[in-house]
């Protein structure tokens, strides 16, 4: 943390830290010099009272003297307060410079982490971790610097004044006391430190279960659990409050030792002190000095139990932030990594007799290898679990294989720099998570650099445009959290834009239209065409009727390649996984097919029936019964 506060590349802040410690030593020193000025106003005004009869009769320079030291027992308070202030103002830059960098670079770390970490991870419980951290970075830098500190060098400087100036058993009293009531407020604190984690513990659950729930809105409302949500809600809330009582009722037993003990010191050395004064070894004003000093510690002291046991939350908070920071990548560039050289024309990928697992012996890639050749289609398949998504994470780096190789335009992946690496890739996931911010933020997010005209150009090619004008608010539309405002289609778009504003040579769809119907699926289909054209692209797909035009297909079968070709070559061989998955799939849109027209029958002829039943009523109405002359 040191590094933080005294920053090599910052002259500035050292110059702003130094000022502060010299403002903090002149506001120790004016506290010292005030209990003088009143001993000095005292006796002063004690020996002209002694002297005369009243103050009236008393010579002008005395009279003069008393007013003096009085003016400068404001003088001192005022400046003490006076350098205390300027010392805060001073060194807020630095503290908040300090808390800027370190949750920056904290922020910068997780994103560079790897994704399993997220994975493993709350987000909320990172979220406070920050938070947390960078509070008690303040609190720390507050408390030791211009708390703790001084009031230790305090002791020590008003026991020397007291053993100087009253004695040895003034000094032996006012360490006794200041190492009672220590001992006193840091025992009590460790014991109640205990109720602060539990306290803290039901906080984060409580915060947490609240976010989870929030986030999943929707989801309460499907299944009417808003009760069971609140109810779960108030549990955690009931820890905290049972943890926050006890907190509060050992406070208040913290509270009152520590008064005890500083009375007790207290009157013992105002006891001393008019023992003194009767003997006439100290006078008037060397009782109120004495009380002056004993008083001015005391309003630090009162803040010891606070002060240490915040500094120790303050620490183990700042303890999880710099654990984030320490904790280490598993994806990351290797020395001297090189640049990834790539063109449309050469963007050609490789898998190599790739082995991945995400847990030991639970193999989901067993020895795959297969080539995507630039500028062509390529689409792969398979059941759920067969490793599918995963040859996306492996492709972007978000995992390392455990054995084999990845190549990407002829170049080793693991020798390339991570950032080139994933410039040159675009990916389309299948659930689009947008931020919560405007629809022209979301897409401008594919390349920061862009102009206003190219974000158009992707939004009319990804045939978002005319929709958007059509918003009340067009482009400054919020998308609401995680663009829930948006329909699932209007994602899908959003998604597909801001990968073609990125403009990269490789494409990645990893089952973008699974989750649409037919209609809409059909429109994101020729927007992807178009954007493909020119660029290698690997289509992950769940519905086979999307990749029927792929230049080659590739069949995965529990991490394997099972079969490959075109759909026509994989089609002429009845026995193939690929043709079993096309014709269920064909099966299931023909069953669905008839059963709509089946039931469409059924309506038809039912309202054929009514029709006849109502025409029979009708004609033997206007038959009549043969009494009137219709």
């Amino acid at each position: 943390m040191f590094t933080y506060v005294w920053p090599k590349d910052r002259p500035d802040l050292r110059a702003r830290v130094a000022i502060s410690l010299g403002l903090l030593a002149g506001a120790k020193g004016m506290n010292i010099v005030v209990p003088f000025m009143f001993k000095y106003a005292v006796d002063s005004l004690n020996e002209i009272s002694g002297n005369v009869l009243n103050l009236a009769d008393a010579s002008s320079t005395v009279a003069t003297m008393a007013t003096a030291v009085l003016i400068g027992y404001g003088a001192s308070r005022a400046g003490a307060a006076a350098f205390n202030e300027l010392r805060n103002a001073v060194f807020g830059k630095v503290a908040q410079s300090s808390i800027r960098r370190i949750a920056k670079n904290v922020f910068l770390h997780l994103h560079n982490l790897d994704l399993s970490f997220h994975l493993s991870r709350q987000t909320g419980a990172l979220s406070k971790a920050i938070d947390r951290g960078t509070r008690g970075i303040s609190f720390v830098l507050s408390a030791l610097v211009f708390n703790l500190g001084p009031t230790m060098f305090e002791v020590l400087l008003v026991s020397s004044i007291l053993y100087y100036k009253c004695g040895a058993p003034f000094a032996l009293a006012t360490l006794g006391t200041l190492g009672a009531y220590t001992a006193f407020t840091i025992g009590v604190t460790q014991w109640r430190t205990r109720f602060r984690i539990e306290m803290n513990k039901a906080d984060n659950d409580a915060g947490n279960a609240a976010i989870d729930s929030l986030l999943n809105y929707e989801t309460v409302k499907y299944f009417n659990n808003e009760k069971y949500e609140a109810e779960r809600y108030d549990g955690f809330l009931k820890t905290y409050e049972n943890s926050s009582l006890k907190t509060t009722s050992t406070l208040a037993m913290l509270n009152f030792g520590q008064s005890a003990i500083f009375s007790l010191g207290l009157t013992t050395v105002m006891v001393l002190a008019s023992k003194g004064i009767l003997s006439g070894n100290l006078t008037i004003g060397d009782l109120v000095m004495v009380n002056g000093l004993l008083f001015q510690l005391s309003l630090p002291l009162n803040f010891l139990g606070t002060v240490y046991r915040e500094t120790r939350q303050a620490l183990i908070d700042m303890n999880a932030l710099f654990t984030l920071l320490s904790v280490d990548t598993k994806i990351k560039n290797k020395d001297l990594a090189s640049p990834l050289v790539i063109t449309p024309q050469t963007a050609s990928i490789t898998f190599e007799d790739v082995y991945f697992e995400y847990i030991d012996g639970q193999k989901v890639l067993d020895g795959i290898s297969f080539e995507v050749p630039a500028g062509k289609k390529v689409a792969i398949v398979g059941g759920s679990g067969s490793g599918k998504s995963t040859l996306v994470r492996l492709l972007f780096r978000f995992y390392e294989p455990q054995q084999g190789n990845i190549y990407v335009a002829g170049q080793n992946i693991q020798n390339l720099n991570l950032e080139s690496l994933r410039k040159a890739i675009g990916v389309v996931p299948q659930d689009a998570v947008l931020f919560h911010n405007t629809l022209y933020y979301n897409l401008l997010y594919g390349n920061l650099n862009a102009s206003q005209e190219d974000v158009y150009q992707v939004a009319k090619l990804a045939g978002l445009h005319d929709a958007i004008l059509r918003m009340p608010n067009g482009y400054n539309t919020q998308v609401g959290e995680r663009g829930l405002k948006l329909s699932g289609g209007e994602k899908q778009r959003v998604a597909i834009a801001r990968a073609m504003l990125k403009n990269p040579p490789i494409i990645l769809y990893d089952e973008a239209t699974s989750s649409l119907d037919s209609i809409t699926e059909e429109n994101i289909l020729g927007s992807m065409r178009d954007m493909i054209k020119h660029r290698t692209s690997v289509f992950i797909a769940h519905r086979l009727s999307t990749i029927v035009d792929a230049d080659e297909i590739i069949v995965l079968d529990q991490g394997k390649v099972a079969e490959r070709g075109t759909h026509f070559e994989l089609l002429e061989n009845p026995g193939s996984l690929y043709s079993e998955l096309w014709h269920t799939q064909s099966n299931r849109v023909l069953n669905s097919n008839n059963s709509q027209k089946a039931e469409n029958s059924s309506q038809q002829s039912s309202k054929e029936e009514e029709r006849r039943k109502l025409q029979e009523e009708i004609i033997n109405s206007v038959k009549g019964c043969g009494n009137c002359s219709c």
